[in-house]
């Protein structure tokens, strides 16, 4: 078969390739029940792969799915967290004994009554108990 110059084979497609290789190995033609069946068998791979590779993207799909839940839960779960140190925090502040607040507060200063009233109870206890 003689091509002019500059025309381009074209590539053969792969059921060609599977007949001639099918036709070297019996190294005979096909019969038509033969050619039949390989090309029962050609189609029933073709449709596994095309199957195959529809599983892998869907698979892919529901585990990025799964991936953005987790991130979801993860971020209310942090939040839930936060809320909850922040309520900790105002219920203590509510909480605290004006009395208590105003004894340590002293204490941190180091002046006012609280803390005079116990270095007198100190030395009046060194004279009482030499």
């Amino acid at each position: 078969m003689a091509m002019a110059l500059g025309s381009a084979m074209s590539e053969p497609s792969d059921w060609e390739k599977l007949q001639a290789f099918a036709q070297i190995r019996l190294k005979r033609p096909l019969t038509p029940e033969e050619l039949q069946q390989l090309e029962a068998f050609y189609r029933a791979n073709r449709e596994a792969i095309a199957i195959k590779a529809g599983d892998l993207y869907q698979t892919m799909a529901h585990s990025t799915g799964i991936l953005f839940e987790n991130a979801v839960a993860a971020q209310q779960q942090q939040n839930t967290m936060t809320e909850a140190a922040a309520n900790q925090g105002v219920m203590q502040i509510y909480s605290l004994d004006t009395t208590a607040a105003a004894g340590a507060t002293e204490k941190v200063a180091q002046t006012g009554v609280a803390d005079n009233l116990t270095s007198l109870l100190t030395v009046l206890d060194a004279f009482y108990n030499p």
